[in-house]
């Protein structure tokens, strides 16, 4: 065998394993200007993952109290929690975050990537009064 013989059968006996293997599943991700196609009209590849779980890069605003359950995820960094009273008022470049372990804070303007299961549909927090247009639940998230 010379050396050109070698090499090329080397190389074609690592390439055949990468063609084998299985393709792994991966999250689906969404961006926040894939949320919406026109004003408060959810886009349809957003509506399409109702259910699912996903994942999403955002800044987290600092939470309303200590000891609340979620945290709001923003498109851009934001210095104090952008509270919405109505549901007329919900902007469309946040997503609320709910997670079942407590909460540790994230500076403001750090980028982090959360996951968990996609909501959509008006809702609003029985202990805050909090509403919510969109929804991450059990999530889990971390620097991006």
């Amino acid at each position: 065998m010379d050396r050109r013989t070698f090499i090329a059968s080397t190389i074609a006996g690592l390439a055949v394993p990468a063609l084998v293997r299985p393709a792994l599943a991966e999250t689906p991700s969404l961006r926040f200007r894939d949320l919406y196609s026109r004003g408060m009209e959810l886009a349809p590849e957003a509506a399409a993952l109702d259910g699912s779980t996903i994942s999403i890069a955002g800044y987290m605003a600092p939470p309303l109290k200590p000891e609340v359950g979620f945290f709001v995820l923003t498109k851009l960094p934001m210095a104090t929690c952008p509270f919405c009273n109505d549901a007329s008022d919900w902007p469309t470049d946040l997503v609320v975050a709910y997670a079942a372990d407590p909460i540790d804070v994230v500076r403001f303007s750090t980028l982090i990537m959360v996951e968990g299961r996609f909501e959509t549909g008006f809702k609003t927090d029985a202990d805050t009064g909090f509403v919510s247009f969109l929804r991450l639940m059990d999530v889990t998230y971390s620097r991006a």
